[in-house]
């Protein structure tokens, strides 16, 4: 929607504006959730005879492991099946007092299939399901019901585990042959990395240097076949689950165009180089810093690489595709800046940190969570005070729909680091099979976004495109396969993700599109794509780049300029103002428009758009009559006091400084009200089901906007319930009149959007931000239960179509208010 007035008055901040309250659920009573009917005696012995078996086997394991090999606390694996709807038992497996532990579920693939939990049995705990069974068979409560019911009930069957059973990975990746040698992530149980190495060395493994480590896991890479995984497994308790490695990571890259290099060298005499301290950081295949153009923004210190041998320059292995996204970073599309004549000032630096090997090394798999770590380091250690965002184009095919990987927690876990927050932009990944006009949005929403994209705090960029419009005579008859307005061909969506998992991508920038001739697959063509430098410039100067690589150089040049702009914004706050001003195309938004109302279809269309195409107008300024307050706060959402269970801590309440008169004379018009809440969570993966205990998220934030016609202790009591709701598993509640409703909580970035009258907005003038569960709060032996939260909130009201100026009665309370307090 056009702005009425011109965007000229810098957002206001409202500092100092949360009150800090205390804030506790409500106690009430909580029902358990109804036990599966079994016949008990049946039920018993069938588990007994497990149990023993299972016992029997572990015992000759124990007896016959080589003493060589050995190492940690002797024990077993036990394979444990559960019907999949009583989920609820995974939390009731283990017992931490007899240092058991659940250390990985594998989910159920098929229909029926049953859900299948790997849990560490200590040798001296070796009869504790033996004895849970036995007494539910011989023992009631003094309710009259079975002992131990409530678990024991839910349990079909166990077994001993192998190696099969610690994986957690796509089921069709998993080796056929025994013997075969393949490369393995290794999730090592907490503390346990050097008796992991110890009997790595044993087992003659080979084992790659880097390593990701979070709260409870640390994952490296090994060469071994199952054969050896199997003895690994027997003779320690290192492991807590097995996934693939995955070989190089792929993304695609577009066609180059033939353009006259006289345009870059006038383009170069209106260039004026950065003169800040703030960057756009290039982790991909290197870039050409010869380029003319380039050259400007990017200092030879600034260069940098993962291994020495490879060399920081750009490389043919890849086609250029470093110096190509460092182009579209710095200038966008240069095609308008070619053909105008206005002087381009740069606002920030690049920084190139290459971590693609060289053609011979393109199969040899990476911990890439460990080598984006290392990538981001080098630039670091160059310039510690630089802030910069990092921007990062390269993918791995994901099975994982939406999972952690350790790629993606790595990612969160960098982004969430309390010595140095950081802003990275990941691109969402491309379909890399052959597309077709009938293809389109049908594939964009089956295939999923890539890894590690899924990364909660991340910005992740998918594609969309205005360019439609063929005008090289080779390509005549042909067509666009995307209108004008729709997502790009091949930009990848989180459609067929679970509810639980972050809306992905978070918004869609400018990825070209691709032509077809009625009877060939699409293919991009120069007119379709965006413009940008050529890694060879003694050859040429200018080639084209699209699909997401191109949407997330053109991210990353946002955040650029937000963060030259606005020097002391956070990371959150950042990716907040990026969220907050994207808006759907007229094409989405008609799609959207179709739904009347039903959320389902219209959370399925956000799982494909994202919150829409970000404007750097609107991140950065306010107009006369659309306001956006910008709120930077804190707060700690846990506690422990003495040896009780943690609980939540604090809210904060934040009063929003509306202007009520000119609201109010505005009446029954219509205004429109938005709100995003960004915050980074600290992860903690590893595939444990993802239950209340083994939550991947440290906390998690919500907002609520007070209604029109409630009192503040009212609002203070409705947020205390959906907190409530939320730790219950109860359907969520008071989202009903916004548009995308309680929906919006997933991941650790919520944006919503409410319309109503201009007499109901003016009483809407409160907006609490509260915790909600996390392994912060269910782990208090990790002992991060006091850990602080800080977040950014953006609060913007609109009212199109009229001329009442909404900005100044606010700008001046504020004024007023600041005043006082001095």
């Amino acid at each position: 929607m056009a702005d009425d007035f011109p965007r000229d008055r810098p957002h206001i901040h409202l500092r100092d504006n949360g009150v800090r309250e205390p804030y506790r659920r409500p106690k009430q009573k909580i029902e358990p959730p109804a036990v599966p009917e079994r016949d008990r005696a049946g039920h018993a012995a069938a588990l007994i005879q497990a149990v023993g078996q299972a016992i029997q086997a572990a015992r000759v394991q124990i007896a016959v492991r080589d003493p060589n090999l050995a190492v940690g606390l002797p024990g077993f694996y036990l394979d444990i099946e559960l019907p999949v709807r009583e989920r609820i038992a995974l939390d009731q497996l283990a017992d931490r007092r007899q240092k058991m532990e659940v250390v990985a579920v594998h989910e159920p693939v098929g229909e029926g299939e049953p859900l299948r939990a790997s849990v560490f049995i200590p040798q001296q705990a070796e009869n504790y399901y033996l004895r849970k069974v036995e007494a539910y068979r011989d023992s009631d409560t003094k309710k009259g019901r079975p002992r131990n019911e409530p678990l024991v009930s839910r349990i079909d069957t166990m077994r001993l585990a192998t190696a099969q059973s610690l994986y957690t990975d796509d089921d069709g990746l998993f080796p056929q042959q025994l013997n075969e040698p393949v490369w393995w992530e290794v999730w090592l149980r907490k503390g346990r990395r050097e008796n992991f190495e110890r009997i790595a060395q044993a087992l003659d493994l080979t084992l790659r240097t880097h390593a990701v480590k979070f709260p409870e896991r640390e994952v490296m890479l090994a060469l071994a076949s199952v054969a050896t995984l199997d003895r690994l497994v027997a003779h320690s308790d290192v492991v807590a689950e097995l996934r693939r490695a995955k070989d190089t990571p792929s993304f695609f890259m577009g066609l180059g165009g033939a353009e006259q290099r006289d345009w870059s060298d006038e383009l170069l005499e209106r260039v004026m180089p950065p003169d800040n301290d703030v960057a756009v950081c290039v982790l991909d295949s290197g870039v050409r810093r010869t380029h003319p153009l380039i050259k400007p923004a990017l200092a030879a210190e600034d260069c940098h690489t993962i291994k020495p041998t490879w060399g920081s320059d750009d490389t043919p292995a890849w086609q250029g595709h470093g110096t190509r996204m460092a182009g579209v970073g710095l200038y966008g599309d240069l095609v308008p800046v070619l053909v105008g004549s206005d002087p381009i000032a740069l606002p920030y630096r690049l920084e190139s940190v290459r971590i693609l090997p060289p053609e011979d090394e393109a199969n040899d798999p990476e911990l890439y969570g460990a080598i984006t770590g290392e990538a981001i380091a080098r630039a670091e250690i160059q310039a510690p005070a630089r802030r910069r965002a990092i921007a990062m184009a390269v993918t791995s095919a994901n099975p994982a729909r939406g999972r952690p990987t350790s790629w993606s927690a790595a990612v969160d876990q960098l982004c969430f680091d309390e010595d140095q927050r950081r802003l990275i932009i990941l691109s969402a990944g491309n379909i890399a099979e052959d597309l077709t006009p009938a293809d389109h949005l049908t594939r964009n929403d089956l295939e999923a976004v890539d890894d590690p994209a899924q990364a909660w705090n991340a910005l992740t960029v998918g594609a969309y495109t205005e360019k439609v419009d063929i005008i090289d005579p080779e390509f005549t008859g042909y067509a666009p396969i995307a209108p004008a307005g729709e997502l790009s061909p091949r930009s990848r969506t989180s459609v067929v993700w679970d509810r639980q998992w972050p809306v992905k991508p978070d918004v869609v920038f400018e990825g070209g599109n691709l032509a077809h001739d009625g009877a060939l697959p699409g293919e991009p063509i120069d007119d379709l794509q965006i413009l940008t430098t050529y890694f060879r410039p003694e050859l040429r100067h200018f080639t084209t780049l699209g699909d997401t690589s191109a949407a997330t150089a053109h991210a990353a040049r946002m955040a650029g300029r937000i963060l030259a702009a606005r020097p002391g914004l956070w990371p959150e706050t950042v990716r907040a103002l990026i969220v907050h001003s994207a808006e759907w195309t007229p094409q989405m938004r008609a799609r959207i428009d179709a739904c009347n109302g039903a959320k389902g279809q219209i959370q399925a269309l956000v799982r494909r758009y994202g919150y829409g195409v970000p404007d750097v107008g609107r991140a950065l300024l306010s107009t006369v009559n659309d306001l956006t307050l910008i709120v930077e706060d804190q707060l700690q959402p846990f506690q422990r006091e003495g040896s009780a269970a943690a609980k939540t801590r604090d809210m904060k309440l934040h009063r929003l400084p509306w202007p009520k008169e000119q609201l109010a004379a505005l009446g029954a018009a219509q205004v429109e009200l938005r709100a995003t809440l960004s915050y980074f969570i600290e992860p903690n993966p590893g595939e444990r089901g993802w239950t209340r205990r083994h939550r991947y998220a440290s906390h998690g934030l919500r907002f609520r906007v007070k209604s029109a016609t409630e009192a503040v202790d009212e609002f203070r009591a409705r947020i205390n319930q959906a907190a409530r709701d939320e730790e219950e598993g109860a359907p969520p509640s008071g989202g009903e009149d916004w548009l995308l409703g309680t929906f919006r909580d997933n991941g650790s970035v919520h944006s919503d959007f409410w319309s109503g009258s201009a007499a109901d907005l003016a009483e809407r003038d409160a907006i609490g931000v509260f915790p909600v569960g996390g392994w912060w709060k269910e782990k208090p032996y990790l002992e991060r239960f006091d850990g602080t939260a800080r977040y950014a909130l953006n609060v913007t009201i609109r009212a199109p179509g009229s001329n009442v100026d909404i900005f100044t009665p606010v700008e001046n309370a504020i004024a007023i208010a600041s005043a006082i307090e001095v």
